[in-house]
């Protein structure tokens, strides 16, 4: 049962991911022609494109992407749902169940959003050492700066070394230790 609580996990967290990604590409106005864009369109629009059809005009205009919020927000419910079906097959079931579908949905949708974090920046650091010419690297740094810009500011280079990837790191596993 185990291997299925794993597989799971891996295809909500690859699919809220993506939705996730696509909102804040969308919102940093970065074009989805390159990686990893054109992978989170791929990946989401059988839910996203619908829900746009739905959202009212209004929403849509703005320059947050709703619909993909929505989505991530959907895929995290939906992944609730299941877990919580997979844990009362394997004779688990929790007594408050339906309180508890919410709590493991939103748990659910900032764990994603930690550990995606994560990674973008951890990709990020590895290319700018590595490869600093590859083509990823500019809208890497475009998803990344936002976050990293606050850290900058306060940390002084140390020996010419900007530090601030590191510190952020530190932080946002702090943030998933806390959310437990």
């Amino acid at each position: 049962m185990s291997v299925l609580f794993f597989l799971l996990e891996t295809l909500f967290f690859v699919l809220i991911a993506a939705a996730l990604l696509r909102a804040w590409m969308n919102h940093m106005r970065i074009q989805m022609v390159g990686q990893p864009g054109r992978f989170a369109i791929a990946v989401t629009d059988w839910l996203v494109q619908p829900l746009r059809r739905v959202l009212p005009r209004s929403l849509a205009q703005s320059r947050v992407d709703w619909a993909s919020l929505l989505a991530a927000l959907l895929l995290a419910q939906a992944y609730a749902g299941f877990s919580l079906l997979l844990h009362g097959l394997a004779g688990a079931m929790p007594v408050n169940a339906v309180v508890l579908l919410p709590v493991l949905a939103v748990r659910m949708l900032l764990r994603v959003a930690l550990q995606g974090l994560m990674i973008l920046v951890l990709i990020y650091a590895v290319l700018s050492w590595v490869q600093p010419q590859s083509p990823v690297l500019g809208t890497l740094d475009r998803l990344c700066a936002p976050l990293l810009r606050p850290l900058r500011r306060w940390l002084p280079l140390v020996g010419g070394i900007d530090l601030s990837v590191l510190v952020l790191l530190v932080l946002l596993q702090i943030g998933l230790i806390l959310l437990g």
